[in-house]
C-alpha cells in the first residue's frame, strides 16, 4: 500500500537550538499517529513543519495527491500548497480562535471553507453548514451566532466542522483538547474518534496527554530533544515502553 504521507529526514533548527532532527516515518490511509513528549521535545515544531507552517532546513514531506500521486509538498508552489490546505489537509489548533474567523457567524465559518474550493450556491452552502454543525453537536439555531458567543468546547467543535466540511484525507491536530475541562475533553475526544473512524481520516495528533493518544492513535511516536526515541503500536508503547525516557513519561502519569 502506498503511504498517504512519507516523511524523510525532516530537520528544523533555530540557530543553535534543535527543533526536530532527522525525523522519518510513514502514515497510511485511515491511520492515526500520536506524537508525545514533554514541552520543548520538538513535537509541535515537527507538526508545523509537516503542515507547512514552518519551513524545515532539510528533508521531504511526500503526500500521495489525488491527481498526481506522491509529491514532495516542500517543493510545491505556494498556490498548490494553499489548495492542498483547503481540500485534502486540515489543521485543528489548540486554541480554536486561531482556526476560526471570530467576526463572522458559525455558519459563515463553515461555509467559508466551502467557498474556498468553489462552492457558490448560498442555499447549498448553508445546508452543508447546518449539517456539519449537527455532526459536531451544535444546534442549527446557533448557525448565525458568532463564535465569541460559544464556550471553549463549542468553539473547538466549530473549528473541527470548519476543517472537515471539505472532506480532507489528512488532519493535523495540535493539542486538540488542551485547556478544556475534563468533562468537555471526554466529550470532544469521543466526537473526534467517531468522525475519524466514520470518515476514514488519517490524522497526526500532537499532545502531552497520554490518555488522548491511547483513545485516538493507532501508532505512537515519542520525542525528546528533537529526536524520535521510540515508536510503535500505541498500546504496545504505553504498556511496555522500552526507552528509559518513555518509561519515565508513562510512570509519571500513572503516579498522578
Amino acid at each position: 500500500m502506498t503511504p498517504l504521507l512519507d516523511v524523510k529526514d525532516l530537520t528544523k533548527t533555530y540557530g543553535g537550538r534543535v527543533g526536530c532532527t532527522d525525523v522519518s516515518f510513514r502514515l497510511y490511509p485511515g491511520e492515526v499517529l500520536g506524537i508525545v513528549g514533554e514541552s520543548g521535545s520538538g513535537k509541535s515544531t515537527l507538526l508545523n513543519c509537516l503542515a507547512g507552517h514552518l519551513p524545515p532546513d532539510r528533508g521531504q514531506v511526500i503526500f500521495d495527491t489525488r491527481a498526481e500521486g506522491p509529491r514532495d509538498v516542500l517543493t510545491m508552489s505556494e498556490p498548490e500548497r494553499r489548495m492542498l490546505g483547503r481540500t485534502d489537509w486540515a489543521f485543528v489548533h489548540q486554541n480554536p480562535r486561531d482556526g476560526l474567523r471570530m467576526r463572522i457567524s458559525a455558519g459563515g465559518n463553515v461555509g467559508e471553507r466551502l467557498m474556498a474550493v468553489g462552492a457558490r450556491h448560498y442555499g447549498e452552502i448553508r445546508a452543508q453548514a447546518t449539517d456539519w454543525l449537527g455532526r459536531v453537536e451544535i444546534s442549527e439555531t446557533r448557525i448565525d451566532d458568532r463564535p465569541s458567543a460559544f464556550s471553549g468546547g463549542m468553539q473547538q467543535r466549530l473549528q473541527i466542522a470548519r476543517n472537515l466540511v471539505t472532506g480532507p484525507r489528512l488532519v493535523f491536530m495540535d493539542e486538540p483538547t488542551g485547556g478544556l475541562d475534563v468533562s468537555v475533553q471526554a466529550r470532544l475526544l469521543d466526537l473526534i474518534r467517531g468522525l475519524v473512524r466514520r470518515m476514514g481520516l488519517s490524522a497526526i495528533v500532537v499532545t502531552h496527554d497520554l490518555a488522548v493518544v491511547r483513545l485516538l492513535a493507532d501508532r505512537l511516536m515519542v520525542m525528546k530533544d528533537g529526536h524520535v526515541i521510540e515508536t510503535g503500536l500505541t498500546d504496545q508503547v504505553l504498556d511496555d515502553p522500552q526507552a528509559p525516557y518513555t518509561q519515565l513519561l508513562v510512570s509519571s502519569v500513572l503516579q498522578v
